[in-house]
Order: C-alpha cells, then sequence, then structure tokens
C-alpha cells in the first residue's frame, strides 16, 4: 500500500512512519504549520526542519500552514490529505499518536471520509519501549521545547541518550513528565534515522524561556543536512 505520513519532526512521528514504511510503500510527507503554539493538533517546535528531514529522506513534501483554531484546522489537513491521495496515490495515512485519543480520532474520521486507511504503528504503545528501540536503530533526537515541572532550560537542545531516557523515566508521574511527551511535556527534532540518507545539522540556534511558566524552547535559526 501507498502511504503518507503525517510529519512534525519529532520522535513519534519519524518513529511511526518507519515502522509502517517496513511494510508499505511511503510516497510523501505531510506537515503542518500552526501559528498557534496552543493547537490541539500539531505541534510548533522547529516544525520548519520538516523541509530538510524530507530532503533526507528523498520524499515529496505536503506543506500546509493553519491558523491553528481548534476543529477549524482540521480542514487545512484534511486538504493536504486529500492532495497526498490525488497527486501521489496515498492509500493510507500514518500519524504518530500514542495515547492521545483527540487526535486519534479526528485523523481516523478524516481517513474515513476521503477513503484512506488510518495507520497508527505505535498507538498504545510503552514510551520507554519506544525510546529503547529509536536508541538501538541510532535515531538522534533532539529536546526543542520543555513545558512541565522538572524540565528545566537545560534540556534544551539536548540529544537523547540512555541516561536521558532514565532521567525522564524517573521524572515521570512525579513532576507531571510524561517519559513519552505526547501531553507537550517536551517537544523534540529527530536530527538522524535509518530512513534519512543525510543527518541534520543545526549551526545556530537560540532558546526562549519563560520563567514565570517554567518553559521554551530551542529556536532553530540555521541547520542544513551533511553527510552521515
Amino acid at each position: 500500500m501507498k502511504i503518507a505520513a503525517l510529519v512534525s519532526g519529532g520522535k513519534d512521528s519519524i518513529l511511526a512512519l518507519y515502522e509502517a514504511g517496513r511494510m508499505h510503500k511511503p510516497v510523501c510527507i505531510i506537515a503542518i504549520k500552526s501559528k498557534n503554539p496552543e493547537s490541539y493538533m500539531f505541534h510548533t517546535p522547529a516544525i520548519e526542519m520538516v523541509k530538510l528531514q524530507a530532503r533526507a529522506m528523498g520524499l515529496p513534501l505536503v506543506w500546509r500552514e493553519t491558523a491553528g483554531e481548534k476543529e477549524t484546522e482540521l480542514e487545512d489537513l484534511k486538504d493536504a490529505l486529500e492532495e497526498a491521495k490525488e497527486k501521489y496515490g496515498a492509500e493510507g495515512i500514518v500519524s504518530g499518536a500514542l495515547y492521545s485519543k483527540y487526535q486519534k480520532d479526528r485523523i481516523d474520521a478524516l481517513c474515513f471520509d476521503l477513503g484512506l486507511q488510518s495507520i497508527a504503528p505505535l498507538w498504545q504503545s510503552a514510551p520507554v519501549s519506544n525510546w529503547d528501540k529509536m536508541l538501538r536503530l541510532k535515531f538522534e533526537v533532539m529536546i526543542t521545547g520543555v513545558a512541565a515541572y522538572g524540565l528545566g532550560q537545560e534540556w534544551l537542545g539536548k540529544v537523547i541518550d540512555k541516561q536521558a531516557v532514565k532521567q525522564l523515566q524517573n521524572l515521570h508521574g512525579t513532576c507531571y513528565v510524561c517519559t513519552g511527551g505526547e501531553g507537550g511535556e517536551f517537544e523534540t527534532l529527530v536530527l538522524d534515522c535509518p530512513l534519512f540518507d543525510r543527518k541534520l545539522k543545526v549551526e545556530k540556534s537560540h532558546t526562549e524561556w519563560d520563567e514565570k511558566t517554567q518553559s521554551g524552547v530551542l529556536v532553530i535559526d540555521k541547520a542544513k543536512l551533511v553527510e552521515k
């Protein structure tokens, strides 16, 4: 089956594509840039980096921008799904949903309306197992956003290793941190993985930190693809 992948640039969407791509043929990447950082559907930190990721995977990119208004943002997503189907022949849509019923139900409904199959390889999987798998596969994952007590500014720009996963496990449930980060506790960017023929290199970045909310993002000012 030909598949299109909803990609935010983060670990879950890329790992989901990796898993689905073992059985199906990826034909394009879909990315939605939301102007609303509080969007219910779409992650915003480092979303522009999906353009480099798509190039690294040798796949065309279906790109849309949305105001990010609740529910109405789904129309922009539907438009992108239709393009993936009509232009690239996509028959299924891959998403990296872990536990968010809100996101999965809406993607499922859009796929049903368009005659597409909704594929969620990571649905209800254990976040720690996913981290273990990514480390074995040599995924290089950087933290680009934090929004939970227990995760300070020092996490921004951190590339995750076994020790960092252990730290997330230790924080889980004690400081409102989920090991998987699906609730927005942290955001990620995949710099390298088996799907990429080249890796992303961040050349210039800066952090934006809010002391009041103890949250912040890593803003990537300049990045490029380099040989592995």
